[in-house]
């Protein structure tokens, strides 16, 4: 005959866990975490969206990916609908890979000084991608001209066409 031991769990959050392992958010009062929660729901399908007509438009309309090349980015950058369409894409990926990244540094980490070093980490590589994107698709000019104003030799052939 087997003797059946009782294990006693602790209802969660009922104060019976180890202090050193639970944290307290800046304000317990207030909303971040549900509209961390929100925009992460949000934004999910909307990429979903953004991606895969980023996709088909490169991948299956034209040459497919025999035609990817420096030329058509420059035609399709020409357009603002796709200038914003790629703007809306880098910041809505980085914003909610973000948010993913740092909430798993936050399940992960015990100590708070290794916590606070992979999140300015992450922020500061995060801002820097957002911004350099951001810069790019604003300031992208294919045809690069000289102090004269003559286009440079290795200009794509469509500038010549202008």
């Amino acid at each position: 005959m087997t003797t059946q031991q009782q294990i006693n769990i602790a209802a969660p959050r009922s104060g019976d866990i180890d202090p050193k392992y639970i944290r307290q958010s800046a304000s317990s009062s207030s909303n971040w975490e549900m509209f961390k929660w929100l925009f992460m729901r949000i934004s999910g399908p909307i990429l979903l969206v953004l991606i895969f007509t980023h996709l088909f438009t490169n991948l299956m309309i034209g040459d497919g990916v025999h035609g990817l090349n420096f030329g058509l980015v420059a035609g399709k950058w020409a357009s603002p609908l796709w200038q914003i369409w790629d703007l809306v894409m880098l910041w809505l990926a980085m914003i909610h890979g973000t948010i993913g990244v740092a909430t798993i540094i936050d399940d992960y980490t015990k100590k708070d000084s290794t916590r606070v070093a992979f999140k300015v980490v992450l922020y500061l590589a995060s801002i820097a991608i957002v911004v350099l994107g951001t810069l790019v698709i604003f300031t992208f000019e294919p045809c690069m001209t000289d102090a004269a104003g003559n286009l440079l030799d290795n200009s794509p052939s469509f500038c010549f066409n202008q």
